[in-house]
């Protein structure tokens, strides 16, 4: 079985290739820039860019399973040429954000709901894992804290479960390896739900600095990130931070029940990943 991961040079999927071809599967790597990956000995590396369908044919040929990055811009040629390559199982990394009551009119979830709506019209047999949010977000907060020690919140109380890549990665394997596990959609959350008041003080522990946080105004902080976050997709995040505010996550076993292992804790991430806020 070859297997085709697509975003290659993000965290999920730079650990998900690892995982696989240390299990003796056969990975394609693809990029946009295939050149600035860098891959364990032996796995190939592919050019493929979701917004060039003249990239598909290529990428495709001889894969019989997808790990698909969700964009909708040419979702369609996209299935096309994965029928007609005779691919037999895409899994979507999509986000738990398709499961709120006006996903479709969320600029947050709405590419990921028109992917799965493409998807699941389609003849491809698909299953869609649905993480929360990234710990790998809170590198946003990576500059102010290593420059000034503290970071804007215009809701420090809203919560969040911050999943670990590695637990995304582990369950893709899962489910790219099983059959018995295809067509499902998996809602994958971190191991606790907690502020971000309470997160920016796990990072102030693993690194040992003393971080903090500004509370500021949801209009001051879409001032300061103006030049860094488009406005629509600024109003969106506010929207759902201030829809969580004070209201704990509600978590799956998902990661568990796919992975074998509960998920890890953010003060993992944080203790792995410490060097990229005082560097």
């Amino acid at each position: 079985m070859t297997i085709l991961v697509t975003g290659s040079r993000g965290r999920v999927g730079t650990t998900l290739i690892s995982l696989l071809h240390e299990q003796g599967y056969k990975v394609r790597a693809a990029s946009g820039e295939p050149d600035e990956l860098v891959l364990p000995d032996g796995v190939p590396d592919v050019k493929l860019s979701l917004a060039e369908p003249h990239t598909f044919p290529g990428a495709l040929a001889g894969v019989d399973s997808v790990f698909l990055y969700a964009s909708s811009s040419h979702i369609e040629e996209f299935i096309k040429t994965a029928n007609d390559a005779g691919v037999q199982h895409v899994v979507l990394l999509s986000s738990s954000a398709v499961l709120n009551p006006d996903a479709k009119n969320d600029p947050i979830a709405r590419q990921h709901v028109e992917v799965e709506d493409a998807l699941s019209s389609s003849a491809l047999p698909c299953t869609f894992l649905r993480p929360s949010a990234f710990a790998s977000n809170t590198l946003y907060w990576s500059w102010p804290l290593k420059n000034t020690g503290t970071v804007s919140l215009p809701y420090p109380g809203a919560h969040t479960d911050a999943i670990h890549e590695s637990d995304i990665a582990e369950a893709a394997v899962a489910v790219l390896k099983d059959p018995a596990l295809r067509g499902g959609a998996y809602t994958l959350t971190g191991a606790a739900s907690f502020t971000f008041a309470e997160q920016i003080d796990l990072l102030a522990r693993a690194t040992g600095r003393p971080f903090t946080f500004d509370a500021v105004t949801p209009e001051v902080w879409k001032a300061e990130m103006a030049n860094h976050v488009p406005a629509s997709f600024a109003d969106g995040l506010l929207a759902y931070w201030r829809s969580c505010d004070g209201k704990p996550v509600d978590l799956t076993t998902g990661v568990d029940e796919l992975t074998g292992h509960p998920a890890r804790g953010f003060a993992v991430w944080a203790a792995e990943n410490a060097a990229a806020f005082i560097e």
